[in-house]
């Protein structure tokens, strides 16, 4: 029976684990923190968006990111590094600013959004929804412009087009942002859930598993190769030695990757989430502000916020004026629907592509295998991905998955 280690505690590295020990591998799981899911899959927007998955990378959005920067508070933020890595990737992201290549990434996320909620199903035995505030919300997306509100409404597929005051009747916590709403989009089952509940829920059920060799609590330091395959990874707890290896451990993949002299296309898009107890009816549709990217969600008794994408680097410091910008929106589109005045702020870094897809599967060291780079959509994405990554270790090509 292969041994196989998974670097990364958060949702994708512990949907990871999980898959592969139901494959019938002995798992151990490397996580740096001393609690699961203490970076990106923390306090993340809490969406499902099983069906809206459209790349950040489009045919417009360089001259949308221009218009971004000069707003107060727009949804993009940019300083420029002297680090090359930087530069490449928004080379590589420039790149694939075209409308074929962002549709043919769509139809792939599609189906591996498909997936991901197929296999969520298939989890529930193991993690129940009531233990992770899952909601089938259905999602409401709103148009300011539009111009942009009728070339959604022209694609819109199955989902339900909205006027307006079709929008506040559906949801009545935007009800004060009427007169600046050209109309929305909904589309029924939809989810939200708490994500780090999520995750601490599968780590119990990780640790329990009869194939489970245990969590180690260490930061990954470098990947050992011999012989072109990885034998061990040195950590602070020492040597660490496997079969294979699994590197689901966000932006950190990178730097652990090269030290194995594997590039990753990576690069950490800040965001930020605001948490407030909501009021009663306070919000019930999950929604989201197309124009200002910003995210709306129940979560059990709480509003949630995400929004933002800063390419700063690798700094997790809560920018004061980036929260302050997100709770004037806030207050701006949903002014009665939380506390506002007991608010919870918090930042992390988002690994992303180039162009929006994760990375999955084997490198050009054969025993080293990749679960990364989702993005902001590590939650809607992780257990397809984590089916994905099981086949193919397992030799089951990705069509046949998806």
């Amino acid at each position: 029976m292969q041994q196989v280690l998974v670097i990364g505690g958060g949702v994708i590295g512990l949907t990871s684990a999980w898959w592969l020990l139901e494959a019938g591998y002995r798992v151990t799981l490397l996580e740096k923190s001393p609690m699961m899911a203490a970076g990106a899959s923390h306090s993340n927007g809490g969406q499902l968006s099983y069906k809206y998955v459209s790349p950040f990378a489009d045919a417009g959005v360089p001259l949308k990111a221009l218009q971004w920067l000069m707003q107060k508070d727009g949804p993009l933020r940019f300083r420029l590094e002297a680090d090359p890595r930087q530069w490449r990737w928004l080379w590589q992201f420039l790149m694939h600013c075209r409308a074929d290549v962002n549709r043919k990434t769509t139809e792939r996320l599609l189906l591996l959004g498909e997936l991901s909620r197929q296999e969520m199903a298939r989890i529930e035995p193991i993690v129940p929804k009531e233990d992770f505030a899952w909601r089938e919300a259905g999602k409401l997306i709103v148009y300011r412009s539009a111009g942009a509100f009728s070339k959604a409404a022209a694609r819109a597929g199955t989902g339900e087009v909205l006027t307006a005051a079709q929008c506040v009747e559906r949801e009545p916590a935007l009800a004060a942002a009427q007169g600046i709403l050209a109309g929305g989009i909904f589309n029924a089952g939809e989810a939200v859930a708490d994500c780090h509940a999520f995750c601490q829920v599968l780590a119990a059920r990780v640790k329990a598993h009869p194939r489970c060799d245990g969590v180690v609590q260490a930061q990954a330091q470098s990947l050992t190769v011999e012989g072109g395959v990885i034998t061990s990874v040195m950590s602070d707890a020492g040597v660490l030695g496997a079969d294979r290896f699994v590197l689901a451990a966000g932006i950190q993949s990178r730097e652990l990757a090269a030290t194995a002299g594997v590039y990753l296309p990576l690069y950490p898009i800040k965001g930020y989430s605001l948490t407030a107890p909501i009021v009663p009816g306070g919000l019930e549709v999950s929604v989201t502000d197309f124009e200002r990217k910003v995210l709306y969600a129940r979560i059990g008794d709480r509003l949630r916020v995400a929004a933002m994408a800063d390419i700063v680097g690798a700094d997790t410091g809560l920018d004061q004026q980036r929260i302050d910008g997100l709770i004037r929106q806030v207050k701006a589109m949903m002014p009665a629907a939380a506390d506002y005045g007991n608010i919870t702020a918090w930042a992390g870094l988002r690994p992303a592509t180039p162009d929006s897809a994760p990375m999955i599967g084997a490198t050009k060291i054969q025993n080293l295998f990749l679960n990364v780079g989702h993005g902001a959509l590590g939650f809607t994405f992780a257990c397809g991905s984590a089916r994905v990554l099981s086949g193919l270790m397992r030799g089951v090509s990705t069509e046949t998955l998806l």
